[in-house]
C-alpha cells in the first residue's frame, strides 16, 4: 500500500467507524497487511485533516466531518487545548501579537487560530517557537491579547 492507498484508507476508516487514537488506526491498518508506525499515523492524521470532536455518546474521537470540526463548540474546545498545551507567553507591538510557543509548536497554534476564525485576527505567520498574528485594524489588539491569553491561562495586565 503506497502512501495515497494508506491516507485513503485512514479517512475511510475514521469516516466509517468511532476511532479514538493513533494507535487503533495502527491496529487497524495492520489487519490490512500495513505496517506504520503511531508518529506516521499522526502526521497522516494531521495531513487528511482528522479533527479531534467529542462524539454524540461523550467520547472524544477522530472525524473529518467538516461540519464537526467548524462547529463552534469544538472549535473552542479545540483552540482552548492548544493555546493551554503551547503557548508560553503573548505580548502585543501595534497591530501585531508575539506568540512564543514551545519548540516546534508554532504551527500548531497558528493553524489552530486560523481554524477558529477568531474575531479580530487578520492572518497568523509562524516560525518555529513564535507565532505572529495580525490584527484586524478595526480591532483592538489589547482586547485581542487578553482573549487569547484567557484561552492559554496566561494572566496579561
Amino acid at each position: 500500500m503506497n502512501r495515497q492507498e494508506r491516507l485513503r484508507a485512514i479517512a475511510e476508516m475514521l469516516e466509517s467507524r468511532a476511532t479514538a487514537s493513533q494507535r487503533e488506526i495502527v491496529e487497524m491498518l495492520e489487519v490490512q497487511g500495513v505496517k506504520v508506525t503511531q508518529p506516521t499515523i499522526g502526521r497522516d492524521l494531521k495531513e487528511i485533516g482528522a479533527f479531534k470532536v467529542r462524539n454524540g455518546d461523550g467520547n472524544i474521537v477522530y472525524t473529518l466531518d467538516e461540519q464537526a470540526q467548524t462547529s463552534p463548540k469544538a472549535v473552542e474546545v479545540h483552540l482552548r487545548k492548544v493555546f493551554g498545551e503551547w503557548v508560553r507567553d503573548m505580548n502585543k507591538s501595534g497591530q501585531l501579537l508575539a506568540v512564543s510557543t514551545a519548540p516546534g509548536a508554532a504551527h500548531v497554534v497558528a493553524a489552530a487560530l486560523d481554524r477558529s476564525k477568531y474575531p479580530g485576527v487578520l492572518a497568523t505567520l509562524s516560525g518555529d517557537d513564535t507565532v505572529l498574528v495580525v490584527v484586524k485594524e478595526e480591532s483592538d489588539p489589547a482586547r485581542l491579547l487578553a482573549g487569547l491569553c484567557k484561552l492559554a491561562g496566561l494572566s496579561k495586565q
